[in-house]
């Protein structure tokens, strides 16, 4: 999609202005040096909340393996999120990890038992962050091809946590230090005016007809 400010001044009009501003607010948060993978997670209800954490602490884009369980969002656990947030899906984790190494992301496997502990993972450097299914965890193809082990920190008797509340808690601390951090963590102008194009033809019903006018007016 072109970055096209034109565009997206035309398309806003139609928005409320609550909308116009909360797009606005929420737009200069975002950010792609981090992201998330969930690979062939069972349970459908933990992806979904996984998505409604990446939008709730910033992060645009997560990807989806499904080499094994071919699932559906659940719409009602993701509470809309997957409206905001980018979610790209595989149907082969060797393409995902190629695609975001691609893209210059460091893959970082969640552990409950060995790895960088949280609160010492050094947020210099863009990565990828995935999870695994709630039985096994992450395949041996992921735990070879990780840079980076990471592990929560755990003083109780219970030695995991559900995956939706571990993407929960490693988002909120990596994203809060990366914003008191100088990283160029936002995105770019252009990135920002092609998202907004976008989150405002998701929020009006007749966005194709509204398109079509702007580009017979010019």
């Amino acid at each position: 999609m072109e970055a096209n400010p034109e565009l997206l001044s035309y398309l806003e009009d139609f928005l409320t202005p609550r909308r116009k501003d909360l797009f606005q607010k929420v737009i200069v948060n975002r950010t792609n040096f981090f992201t998330v993978a969930t690979q062939d997670v069972y349970q459908l209800h933990n992806t979904s909340a996984v998505i409604r954490s990446c939008d709730v602490f910033g992060i645009q884009n997560i990807h989806v393996v499904e080499e094994v369980n071919l699932k559906k969002i659940d719409r009602e656990i993701a509470m809309g999120a997957q409206k905001w947030v980018d979610i790209n899906r595989y149907t082969s984790t060797a393409d995902c990890i190629q695609r975001l190494r691609k893209n210059g992301y460091k893959i970082v496997a969640t552990s409950p038992h060995k790895g960088t502990l949280l609160q010492d993972f050094d947020i210099a450097r863009p990565a990828a962050f995935f999870f695994g299914t709630e039985t096994k965890g992450l395949s041996e193809e992921v735990m070879e091809e990780a840079d980076e082990f990471l592990q929560i920190p755990m003083v109780g008797f219970t030695e995991s946590l559900n995956i939706s509340v571990s993407a929960a808690i490693i988002l909120q601390d990596v994203t809060a230090r990366l914003r008191r951090s100088g990283q160029n963590w936002k995105l770019s102008e252009e990135e920002q005016i092609v998202k907004r194009i976008d989150w405002a033809k998701k929020n009006l019903k007749n966005s194709a007809e509204i398109i079509e006018r702007f580009k017979a007016s010019r």
